[in-house]
């Protein structure tokens, strides 16, 4: 690897790239990050206060930056998740507002010609769309499922051009790993609910209004589903412990993706559910960037 290797993280959030590198051992000279939103970045400088934020991602160019080595990214998934491609309002694919910004992530490859690149998305989009970026960006994804590092099934495609990129070795984390053994009363359901004896996924079904996946609560020896960004309400995953029903804390969320306890711990329990949920699960990611430090790569045509 060269003496300066620098780092150009699109839609960064709260910085998991950057955590990634550090678990990796990558060594880097910038990290430049691109995000918006002032919670994600209030984490991110609290931890790495070095970080040179560049704002929205539409706003970057190539004569802002000195030569770019690691090029990473996940635009937002909102169009291309099977959670809303059923509703006709967000069904638009790469051309929904939020999904399109995948072609700002494509600009800024082809304009900085790094090195290396990196890029994830869901792993629930269309074999259209997923073929659409597979054609942009010349490579096959691989398809990881985040259970092999952690607590939390979480399907994901990625792309890049970093060698040998492999499955991570399964770990066997289950939810009773993670789980804090007294969280503070606030997260405790107070609901009914029906048990569903041993099932070895949803060991009870909360008695509350809404879609039938907010009323799941997970055992505590399985895995739990995707984190996603939260609203409010019920919308926090839950396990059943001690004979009753709670919602995960934002420490288990952390863990659950491979993040240090209280990372993100500074802001809201909402804003720190929305960044995790929004996240790279760290496990994966820096089993990519292990590579970085024992080989090298063409760059983008």
């Amino acid at each position: 690897m060269s003496k300066e290797f620098n780092v150009l993280s699109t839609f960064d959030g709260m910085s998991c790239g950057q955590l990634a590198l550090n678990v990796a051992g990558v060594s880097y000279t910038n990290y430049y990050a691109s995000e918006i939103d002032r919670y994600a970045k209030q984490v991110t400088q609290s931890n790495y206060p070095d970080t040179i934020q560049l704002g929205d991602v539409t706003t970057i160019t190539a004569d802002q930056l000195p030569h770019i080595n690691l090029l990473i990214g996940g635009s937002p998934c909102q169009n291309l998740s099977i959670a809303t491609i059923n509703n006709i309002k967000h069904n638009k694919g790469l051309q929904g507002e939020k999904s399109k910004l995948f072609y700002e992530y494509l600009r800024l490859l082809h304009q900085l010609e790094p090195q290396y690149f990196l890029f994830e998305n869901v792993a629930s989009m269309t074999n259209a769309n997923k073929d659409l970026i597979t054609q942009a960006l010349g490579v096959e994804p691989i398809k990881i499922n985040s259970n092999r590092t952690t607590a939390q099934d979480r399907e994901r495609y990625y792309w890049s051009n970093i060698p040998t990129l492999t499955q991570p070795a399964d770990r066997n984390i289950i939810l009773s790993d993670i789980i804090e053994p007294n969280p503070p009363a606030k997260y405790w359901y107070t609901q009914t609910h029906t048990y569903n004896g041993d099932n070895e996924k949803i060991q009870a079904t909360l008695d509350i209004n809404g879609h039938d996946i907010l009323k799941r609560v997970y055992n505590l020896n399985g895995k739990c589903g995707t984190l996603t960004c939260v609203s409010g309400g019920n919308t926090q995953k839950k396990v059943y412990q001690n004979g009753k029903c709670r919602k995960l804390t934002p420490l288990e969320y952390e863990r659950l993706q491979n993040v240090p306890d209280n990372y993100t711990s500074g802001v809201s329990d909402s804003q720190r559910y929305n960044m995790l949920g929004n996240g790279w699960t760290i496990g994966v990611i820096a089993h990519f960037f292990k590579n970085l430090n024992e080989n090298t790569s063409r760059k983008v045509n």
